[in-house]
């Protein structure tokens, strides 16, 4: 057989493989469009497309090279090549599969919407655990690669037999990597934070905003980042305001002298709820909350159905309340008062 037969032997078999590649995808595009958006289906086949062409072509040519007798000549063993490039490939597919899988998955969990809870829920789980596989698939294939090589696996051998030291010196070296996984991993089943959970941490209030295996991004309410390891969760005590339900609560003090009308106060409270569309129509408290020498403290106590709108509700409250007392009470703004009788008396006196 001619070289040049040979040649176009495998290249129109790699053709034919290519082909092959697409109809298969073009039956799964079917299946994912069927049962999910056309967007979202869309991406996933972009992600899976590729990998799953070169795997086919990859198998193809594999065939066909050691039949046509191409190898023949070829000085160094091709198997050890093939193996390490099928491992990258797979690896390469597994890990797109796993991202489409996602997105498919989260399609049907929107997390724009008011009652986001589930869908913070499995958003969390997903991101966290795709993490997690990647990190396994990576490492599993660079193990298949160093092992595919028989030098490697001659020295790796030899080396085991003396590893008791070295795995104890590598185990205390990676104790706090490994204890970052698997904070990472208990943070994915047992949730005691989610993606977009309001929290506040080291005296700042912000929102989850990124789980990765080793660290969480909080996105501080000023726009800055707050990165703390992900074993802070687990370690120690924070505030989840969204742990059970996407609804919060704020309060706004104000502080007021002792003749105040509280009565009025309520009623203008109401009246400012109901004219706000951040307000969700649950919770409308006044109450006198402390007092002291000079004042009483007023806690106004609403809600909202997330966060980002708690906040600006609380805003919107406090300005409109301080309004009410400087415009309708001004009197009793909080003011000292000086005790002057005994001083008085002393002068009479005198």
């Amino acid at each position: 057989m001619s070289l040049f037969l040979q040649i176009a032997i495998v290249v129109a078999g790699i053709i034919v493989g290519i082909f092959i590649a697409y109809a298969i995808i073009g039956k799964i595009k079917k299946l994912v469009h069927r049962n999910t958006d056309l967007s979202v289906g869309l991406e996933v086949m972009r992600l899976i497309s590729l990998p799953f062409i070169f795997l086919v072509v990859l198998i193809t040519g594999s065939m066909l090279l050691p039949a046509t007798g191409l190898l023949d000549n070829v000085a160094f063993d091709t198997s050890i090549g093939l193996g390490i490039i099928y491992t990258i490939v797979i690896a390469w597919l597994i890990i797109k599969a796993l991202g489409g899988l996602k997105l498919y998955v989260l399609e049907k969990y929107d997390i724009s919407t008011k009652d986001n809870l589930k869908a913070r829920k499995i958003h969390t789980q997903l991101s966290v655990l795709e993490r997690m596989l990647i990190a396994i698939v990576v490492i599993i294939s660079i193990g298949i690669i160093l092992m595919t090589i028989p030098q490697i696996r001659k020295v790796g051998v030899s080396l085991l037999a003396s590893a008791g030291i070295a795995g104890i010196i590598i185990g205390f070296a990676a104790q706090r990597s490994i204890a970052l996984i698997l904070a990472g991993f208990q943070i994915a089943i047992t949730q005691p934070i989610r993606l977009e959970d309001a929290v506040i941490v080291e005296g700042e209030w912000g929102w989850i905003e990124e789980i990765t295996l080793t660290y969480v991004v909080i996105r501080i309410w000023d726009k800055r980042r707050l990165i703390v390891p992900i074993t802070y969760f687990i370690e120690k005590p924070f505030q989840n305001w969204t742990r059970t339900s996407a609804d919060i609560m704020g309060t706004v003090f104000i502080h007021v002298d002792y003749g105040f009308p509280v009565g009025e106060m309520r009623k203008k409270l109401t009246e400012i709820l109901e004219n706000s569309d951040l307000w969700d129509r649950k919770v409308n408290v006044l109450q006198v909350t402390d007092s002291n020498d000079r004042t009483l403290e007023l806690r106004a106590l609403v809600s909202a159905s997330n966060s980002p709108k708690a906040w600006d509700l609380r805003v919107h409250v406090r300005e409109e309340l301080i309004r009410f007392v400087q415009d309708e009470y001004p009197q009793f703004l909080p003011k000292g008062r000086i005790n002057l009788t005994e001083r008085s008396d002393q002068k009479i006196k005198e």
